[in-house]
């Protein structure tokens, strides 16, 4: 487990750039916190720097956004599971099948399920601490060699 201190946006920029540098297809990036914590400034942040240009609208709503065109370095599926009150309307939804070749950023994971058991999940609670933000960050088997 390792904490990163984020005491501003550009720090939370360079965060969200460094796991992007390490993301793979069928990674998780799990974002636990509370209302306003930065989940989505994060997973921002992460899309940002692996080729997205454009606007990334906080999936609330809509629930799971895809990311998947040529400037992607890695196909990318962004979700927010604040919304579902059981774990198995994660699977109605057809999870697995947007997942398939493809990395997920998902933001309130414990309502999903979790994916702490996933090899390939880095978790990242974040905090608020003094004016900024604090991850804990806490990596599957498959990210041991690559945390950011």
């Amino acid at each position: 487990m390792t904490q990163v201190d984020l005491p501003d946006l550009a720090a939370m920029a360079r965060f969200g750039a460094d796991i992007a540098a390490q993301l793979r297809p069928g990674d998780v990036i799990a974002l636990s916190g509370g209302l306003g914590a930065g989940k989505t400034t994060l997973a921002r942040a992460i899309i940002a720097a692996l080729g997205h240009g454009g606007e990334v609208p906080s999936p609330s709503f809509a629930i799971i956004e895809l990311y998947d065109g040529p400037e992607m370095r890695v196909p990318l599926v962004h979700a927010d599971f604040y919304r579902l009150e059981h774990p198995e309307e994660a699977q109605e939804l057809g999870l697995d099948d947007y997942r398939d070749g493809a990395a997920l950023i998902a933001e309130w994971p414990e309502n999903a399920g979790g994916f702490a058991h996933d090899p390939a999940c880095l978790a990242i609670s974040l905090e608020y601490g003094g004016e900024g933000r604090i991850a804990i960050v806490e990596g599957g088997r498959d990210w041991l060699e690559r945390m950011p």
